[in-house]
C-alpha cells in the first residue's frame, strides 16, 4: 500500500514552511498530527442499546476502523443512566488511517456542510488539541443517504505534538483545516 498523500504533503511542503515560520532548528521540533479521536454520543442508547449498531456502521465506513464502545462512568439518575450503560462510541485513529480519515474530512465532507463558513479558531485546548462538532455523518461521501437509519452528529479531535495552540494553528491550516476568517 503507497503511502497517503497528505503524509508525503506534511514531509515535503509543511515541515519546511513550519520550520521556516517558526524557526525550528531540528525537523523533530516541528508539530505534527500524532491522533484523531472520532466520538459519538446519544441519549437513544439508554432505552435500547441496539441504536448503537446502525451507529458503528456509519463510524466504521466513514473512519475506516471499527468503532469501540464506550459506558458511563457513573450513574446519573435524572438521566436513567447506571454505570457501566453503553452510551457512545469512539475511534481513535493513528498513522496511515489518519491521514486518510483527515484527507478525506477537509477536503470532501467539509464542504459539504450547510452553511459552511469554516470552522471557529477559539476551540483549542492549549496544549496543541483541537475539537469540533459535526451535525450529521452523511457529508462524509462513504455514508450512502439512503441506507442511514438515524442522522447523529460526532466530535473530531486533532491531537498535535504542539506545545502551543498558534503552532498548531499553523499545522491544522497547512494541512488543509478550513478555519473561519474573523472579521
Amino acid at each position: 500500500m503507497s503511502e497517503p498523500r497528505l503524509k508525503q504533503d506534511y514531509r515535503k511542503r509543511i515541515v519546511p514552511a513550519l520550520t521556516k515560520r517558526f524557526g525550528y532548528r531540528n525537523v523533530h521540533q516541528v508539530p505534527r498530527l500524532e491522533k484523531v479521536i472520532v466520538n459519538v454520543t446519544t441519549k437513544d442508547a439508554v432505552a435500547d442499546a441496539k441504536v448503537l449498531d446502525p451507529m458503528a456502521d456509519d463510524i466504521g465506513a466513514v473512519t475506516g476502523q471499527r468503532p469501540l464502545r464506550t459506558h458511563a462512568k457513573r450513574a446519573i439518575s435524572a438521566f436513567k443512566i447506571r454505570q457501566g450503560m453503553p452510551i457512545g462510541l469512539k475511534v481513535t485513529l493513528r498513522g496511515d488511517r489518519m491521514y486518510e480519515f483527515v484527507d478525506r474530512f477537509f477536503n470532501f465532507a467539509a464542504p459539504q456542510i450547510r452553511d459552511f463558513r469554516g470552522f471557529s479558531a477559539d476551540s483549542f485546548d492549549g496544549r496543541g488539541g483541537y475539537s469540533l462538532g459535526l451535525q450529521e455523518q452523511v457529508i462524509f461521501p462513504e455514508v450512502e443517504v439512503s441506507k442511514v437509519k438515524k442522522v447523529f452528529g460526532m466530535n473530531v479531535t486533532f491531537q498535535t505534538s504542539a506545545q502551543h495552540d498558534d503552532e498548531a494553528r499553523a499545522l491544522l491550516e497547512e494541512l488543509g483545516l478550513p478555519f473561519r476568517r474573523e472579521k
